[in-house]
């Protein structure tokens, strides 16, 4: 979970030592024990109460599979592209007839210096 080494645990003991004192340390210590253990059993409370909230569907998730590191671009494309294309499916024997354009309206032509028709209760 956190990956913290032997030796800067070490510095971490060896500074609170300095800073502290020992006569403050013992109790700093209880203190930080016991914001652990609230912190553990907060987020353990946490837990269950998803858990409820999702009911028993939700338990056998494979969150691994959810996980956004494990989409590789070139794997997916790759993937895509070597798949087999699934084959045309046949016609069927009904076949329905395009839908039905509206009618198609003449063309009128206006003579030289006729106006456009215009509609004023349009504008």
């Amino acid at each position: 979970m956190i990956d913290i080494s032997v030796e800067k645990v070490a510095l971490l003991l060896i500074i609170a030592v300095l800073v502290l004192g020992p006569t403050k340390l013992p109790e700093y210590a209880r203190k930080l024990g016991r914001l652990i253990r609230e912190l553990r059993r907060m987020a353990s409370g946490a837990q269950e109460k998803i858990r409820q909230e999702l009911g028993p569907e939700f338990e056998d998730i494979d969150w691994r599979k959810m996980d956004p590191r494990q989409y590789d671009p070139r794997r997916i494309i790759r993937e895509a592209l070597l798949e087999e294309e699934a084959p045309p499916q046949p016609a069927t024997s009904i076949q329905t007839p395009p839908p039905a354009s509206p009618p198609a309206r003449p063309v009128v032509r206006l003579a030289a210096g006729q106006k456009a028709p215009f509609d004023d209760e349009s504008t």
